[in-house]
């Protein structure tokens, strides 16, 4: 698997979120949830009277691939009896949301596809351990599955801040950013979440 993060997740995180599948369920189906109301959210944000097609063409894809996500989350719980809470947070999407720049539209925009293709770029990484571990076949099939999608979304997000802005100063944002994910990743709390982090 060629990603470039540059800490790599434990097996040992798989193993113990997928103690609680359940509750791992849910962190993820609020995921797809966030992950499709963003793309949507980024839809209008290009900068500019004119937009390109391929913009909306782009993000209206990636939000529907999101909600199909989502509904197929949703009836795996349901078909567990499960239920989804009605609220969620995501530590680890906040901090790299934080690190999005204000001021320069286009700086603003190359930061929040880049957060995004971080996100996607790390739950990709997520899905294929636990597609590895899981003893569930049903999970192991889920899991599977999305890693294409995650993996095609995180390379879509990086593509698109080089339509804002030059892919040198796309690269060099990038190198910053992932080094800053490394940090926020290893500092999330452990528990049955797609983002977080092993325990001691």
């Amino acid at each position: 698997m060629d990603l470039p993060l540059l800490i790599l997740t434990p097996r040992t995180w798989a193993v113990a979120a997928l103690s609680d599948p359940m509750a791992l369920l849910n962190d993820h189906f609020h995921l797809e949830k966030k992950a499709a109301t963003s793309a949507l959210d980024m839809m209008g944000r290009w900068q500019g009277d004119v937009v390109p097609i391929r913009w909306f063409n782009l993000m209206s894809a990636i939000a529907k691939d999101e909600t199909d996500h989502m509904k197929l989350i949703a009836k795996l719980i349901s078909k567990r009896h499960g239920t989804c809470s009605k609220m969620h947070a995501n530590p680890y999407a906040g901090a790299l949301r934080r690190l999005v720049r204000k001021g320069t539209a286009t700086q603003e925009l190359m930061d929040r596809l880049l957060v995004s293709a971080l996100i996607e770029l790390r739950s990709c990484e997520r899905f294929q351990l636990l597609a590895e571990v899981a003893q569930d076949v049903e999970l192991q099939k889920l899991y599977v599955g999305l890693w294409a999608s995650e993996r095609g979304h995180y390379l879509q997000f990086f593509d698109a801040a080089s339509w804002v802005m030059p892919p040198s100063v796309v690269a060099d944002r990038w190198a910053t950013m992932l080094e800053e994910e490394s940090v926020i990743i290893q500092s999330q709390l452990p528990g049955p979440r797609i983002h977080s982090w092993v325990g001691d």
